[in-house]
């Protein structure tokens, strides 16, 4: 993990999410070597040649700037250098400072010529040479890595007869993404190269930097870069011209994702529902819908002219056909277009009988705010809207939190070569995590924040390792998705943690891990002191209950079935199990026919009993799960989702603030006369959870006073009742109200719509891209792929400087898909708390 994340990296990460980080590994470093001035605070590791060649990995590499001392004239190329370090080193390219001695000179360390060159390698080959001159800017550097990477996904061409023949060989194959820029090395060639590097194995990106082709292609302003999206997949006539679609934006890395994403959304969708209540990735990405009323009678007709809008409006608006008949809801009779700009604004009814009116209403009314990044790390970098666009708040924080120093010596790193002596040899906890990805980088923090608490006071020794940069240990250790926090103890199978990626939640997770689950007590003494908490008292403040299985020594399946619940819950609860022939005087005491369980609830001062006669470790498991819950919990975000798994009618207490004495006895009365087993008690208290706020505004349209009791039924129809404001809460006039609305005589006051909880945009599923890629990919580029694959895994590692060899340009551009060693990143994907 990189402690120097720019805040361009954020706006990478929103891309790089759908790309699998096999290409990480086992693509190309770039190393640059360079000149120390004395007017330039390079931040580079500082090697001699021999140290330099003597660490380079196969399957890694560099960028060698071979050095003499005190060159003015590199002073220039060191600061955009110094740029570009950091966004380098996020599509895991290092960066290193090779300084010239006379003693065991290097071949790089000749002529000033030189040194004026740039040197890619990818393990002890040379790739190729850069001259710095070309390296003009932070922008032309990762330009010119990204283009050298994706030697592949990006054809450079001159003429137009060989546009034509790509666009011949892709027809019914794949789609064409065809990219003006002024000169290479220029912004919107950063831009290009970086969606490239997202959409390169999906879409075919051919590039050029004639303007004569340009005009060719009957472009009139060739003053700016441009972007064309060539529709060949649907073309199975080699007759027939490909339709293009011209991106209108400006190139940047966001627009030109938001143009391709509006591209892979359907041209045209059927509805017949409100259209205020409709809702399609283009509102998400910042496009209006525009709805074409249609009607049975004419319906022919009208989807004829809606295609047609859609063609017009591509990448502009999404367009639907509106079907007036099936609609339950009234369209003004003379409205034959709706126009809705934005999520929740009123949709707009329109008379327009010209497709020409229709355009000029979208163009004229539509703003499309422009993101101009700034690729100059140095600056504030992105807006943060942009990132909202995405669904990822998870990012916008980590950005947030960017000049956050963390003390990352308080954990280890790892690598391939220590990772099984490491987890061997003492009691650890590893994080399996990935340098690019906006939730690891956010769980580092609670990380590092959990070393903090634990310095000094913990045996267990805390590590991490960047699945970016040695997939194969994560592969092996079955780390499918990340974060992923496991726990090694010697003779003991790794256990993965599953709680929330939180510093307390993990805390409790390994404090509840130093003792065996379940563990053995072996006398009637230190069971009552089990169950009285005084035996394990320092992890009360964990775990609130702790369980007790009685047996008697001849029940082997049933104390099986329990252990195994006890090491399926273990971090989460603490579990002990007693089967001595004296088991009876327990179960006299506390009321228990063996086998059963003793739930201690220590906040309660009581113990609860319960028979386990028959009971497998499923059952077993769900019994200690819900008696964790809380009888009368204050709802959070982070506990909502455990509390619906219930599959129950929510009874919520909103309130202003803490809990009411009185409405907590009432309510906490009917819990225990069982009259609310059928829904589940809960309160929201604004202050702590603003967001209930929004969620009142939904049931009501207004915020009412408060408190105010509602019942919410998300799992059967989504009605939504409210206690008479004009009532007290007591405990009789609650249960009258449940008793009336349990018979059908109270009428709900909103109907929740029935919709999946999603993020505005879904997460990047580079799996199925891949798949699709391997599946529709041209012939030629997939024998490349494997091809140059196989020559990888032959070079051998020879290390020192007269073993570095030139390895042919058609081998420099790997792109190896190795199914097993592609990881799903999973984004924040959180339940809109508004649909409460």
């Amino acid at each position: 993990m990189k402690q120097t994340e720019s805040p361009a990296y954020y706006l990478r990460l929103q891309l790089m999410m759908s790309f699998s980080f096999n290409v990480f590994r086992i693509g190309i470093s770039f190393v640059v070597m360079c000149i120390v001035h004395k007017s330039a605070v390079i931040c580079l590791p500082e090697l001699s040649p021999q140290k330099y060649f003597s660490t380079l990995q196969a399957g890694k590499a560099s960028l060698a700037y071979f050095c003499q001392a005190d060159s003015p004239s590199t002073s220039v190329f060191l600061e955009e250098l110094n740029k570009a370090v950091k966004p380098l080193q996020d599509y895991g390219i290092s960066v290193a400072k090779v300084n010239c001695i006379k003693e065991g000179p290097s071949r790089y360390c000749g002529e000033e010529k030189d040194l004026m060159k740039a040197y890619l390698f990818r393990g002890n080959i040379l790739l190729r040479e850069f001259p710095t001159d070309t390296l003009f800017d932070v922008n032309a550097i990762i330009a010119h890595v990204l283009f050298a990477l994706l030697f592949n996904e990006v054809k450079y061409i001159t003429t137009l007869e060989k546009l034509q023949n790509i666009e011949n060989a892709l027809k019914g194959k794949a789609n064409i993404a065809f990219s003006y820029v002024r000169a290479i090395g220029t912004p919107e060639h950063r831009a290009v190269m970086e969606a490239a590097f997202v959409y390169g194995t999906t879409y075919q990106f051919v590039l050029t930097t004639e303007v004569a082709l340009l005009e060719s292609i009957g472009l009139e302003d060739l003053q700016y870069a441009h972007l064309y999206f060539f529709h060949c997949k649907p073309v199975l006539d080699l007759a027939q011209q490909c339709r293009r679609t011209l991106m209108g934006q400006p190139l940047t890395t966001l627009n030109i994702h938001r143009f391709i994403k509006s591209m892979e959304a359907p041209l045209l969708t059927e509805v017949a529902e409100d259209p205020q209540q409709v809702s399609t990735v283009h509102l998400q990405l910042g496009l209006p819908l525009v709805f074409i009323v249609s009607q049975q009678a004419t319906y022919e007709a009208d989807r004829r002219t809606a295609e047609w809008v859609a063609w017009r409006l591509l990448g502009k608006a999404g367009v639907l056909l509106l079907l007036r008949d099936s609609l339950e809801v009234d369209i003004p009779q003379q409205a034959n277009v709706v126009f809705k700009r934005e999520e929740g604004m009123p949709v707009e009814f329109l008379v327009l009988h010209d497709v020409d009116l229709v355009i000029s209403h979208v163009e004229n009314n539509t703003h499309i705010e422009e993101i101009q990044e700034d690729k100059d790390d140095d600056m504030e970098g992105p807006d943060m809207d942009a990132l909202e666009v995405q669904d990822d708040e998870v990012a916008e924080s980590v950005y947030r939190e960017r000049k956050r120093q963390l003390p990352l010596e308080l954990t280890v790193e790892l690598t391939e070569e220590t990772f099984n002596a490491t987890v061997m040899t003492s009691d650890s906890i590893v994080l399996f995590y990935a340098g690019w990805q906006a939730v690891s980088m956010a769980f580092l923090h609670s990380y590092i924040d959990l070393a903090m608490k634990l310095k000094g006071t913990s045996t267990m020794l805390l590590t991490r390792i960047n699945c970016a940069d040695w997939s194969d240990v994560c592969t092996k250790q079955n780390v499918t998705e990340f974060p992923v926090v496991k726990m090694y103890k010697e003779g003991e199978n790794p256990v993965s943690y599953g709680g929330m990626l939180g510093t307390e939640d993990l805390l409790k997770f390994i404090q509840l891990n130093r003792i065996s689950c379940p563990v053995t007590i072996t006398s009637v003494q230190e069971a009552e002191e089990y169950i009285s908490g005084e035996l394990y008292k320092d992890l009360i403040s964990y775990s609130s209950v702790s369980v007790l299985g009685l047996f008697s020594p001849t029940m082997t399946t049933a104390k099986e079935d329990f252990t195994e619940a006890g090491k399926y819950l273990k971090g989460c609860v603490i579990t002990g199990i007693y089967s001595e022939e004296d088991v009876s005087i327990l179960s006299n005491k506390y009321t228990a026919t063996i086998p059963a369980l003793l739930l201690a609830r220590h906040k309660e001062d009581k113990v609860e009993s319960i028979p386990l006669a028959n009971t497998h470790v499923q059952k077993i498991v769900e019994i200690i799960t819900n008696a964790l819950l809380e009888t009368f919990p204050e709802i959070t975000v982070e506990n909502l989702p455990t509390y619906l798994r219930l599959q129950k009618p929510l009874l919520i207490l909103f309130s202003d603030g803490s809990m009411n004495p009185q409405y907590q006895k009432a309510v906490s009365t009917l819990v225990k006369e069982k009259h609310l087993d059928s829904v589940i008690p809960c309160w929201l208290n604004l202050k702590n959870t603003p967001v209930g706020r929004r969620i009142l505004q939904v049931y009501f349209d207004h915020l009412p006073p408060l408190p105010l009791l509602v019942v919410v039924n998300l799992h059967s129809g989504g009605q939504v009742f409210a206690f008479p404001s004009d009532q007290a809460i007591t405990k009789q006039n609650l249960l009258l109200w449940l008793k009336k609305l349990e018979a059908g005589l109270v009428s709900p006051i909103t109907t929740l719509p029935a919709q999946e909880w999603k993020p505005p945009l879904p997460a990047y599923n580079f799996l199925h891209m891949m798949d699709a890629a391997v599946s529709q990919h041209p012939p030629g580029k997939g024998r490349n792929c494997e091809k140059e694959t196989d020559i990888q895994e032959n070079n051998k590692e020879h290390h020192g400087d007269s073993s570095v060899r030139k390895e042919p340009t058609e081998t420099l551009r790997i792109k190896h898909w190795n199914r097993s060693n592609v990881f799903k990143a999973e984004k924040s994907s959180r339940p809109d708390n508004e649909e409460l």
